[in-house]
Parts: C-alpha cells; structure tokens; sequence
C-alpha cells in the first residue's frame, strides 16, 4: 500500500506540475501575443505616418512641376509669337524690296524697250 500511496502522490505532483506548466506556457504565450499586437499596431502607425508625408510631398512636387510647366510653356509661347513676328517682317521687308527692284527692273526693260522702237 505504502508503493501505492506513493506511486499515487508522485502521479499527483507530475499532474499538477504539468497543469502548473501550461498555465505558464498559456501566460507566456498570451504575453507574447500582446507585445506583438502593440509592435504591429506602432508599425501600422508609422507605416501610415510616412505613407501621408510621402503623399503630401508627392502632391506639393506635383504642383510646382506644373507650375514650372505652365511659365515654360507661356514663356515659349511668347518667344514663338517674337519669333514669328519677326520673320514675318523680315519676310514683308524682303517682298517689298523684290517689288522694288522688280518694278525698277520693269522700267529699265521699257526704256530700253521703248528705245529699240523708236
């Protein structure tokens, strides 16, 4: 009986050490799962935090670059409007020269025209 008793206590204490041991390992295992909520959830936030800043510099990037386009093209513009002009009075100036020299050329060719008649 005595091995009995003993086989039993000794059956007893190997239970309640296991049970004590998985309310440990549960413990353990619970602590854990919080710690890593709250490390994901300040990852979340900063993950979200830099996504924002990005957003904002992306979007204030985006207008200057639009604002810089919108002053080159008018720039161009106003060089292809001074530019045109200018052309276009070099071209008026080199007909109205032709004219000239046309009409002084169709002279001469009259007069001498005319004097080969006569």
């Amino acid at each position: 009986m005595k091995l009995t008793f003993f086989s039993l206590l000794t059956s007893a204490l190997l239970v309640f050490g296991s049970l004590t041991w998985a309310q440990d390992v549960k413990s353990d295992v619970d602590k854990t799962a919080k710690d890593t909520a709250k490390v994901t959830k300040k990852a979340a936030t900063k993950t979200a935090d830099a996504t924002k800043d990005a957003a904002v510099k992306t979007e204030d990037a985006t207008e200057s670059a639009a604002h810089k386009t919108g002053h080159a093209t008018k720039e161009a513009a106003v060089k292809t409007g001074d530019t045109t002009g200018h052309a276009a009075k070099k071209t008026g100036s080199g007909v109205k020269k032709a004219v000239k020299k046309t009409t002084g050329e169709t002279k001469k060719g009259e007069e001498k025209t005319e004097d080969a008649v006569k």
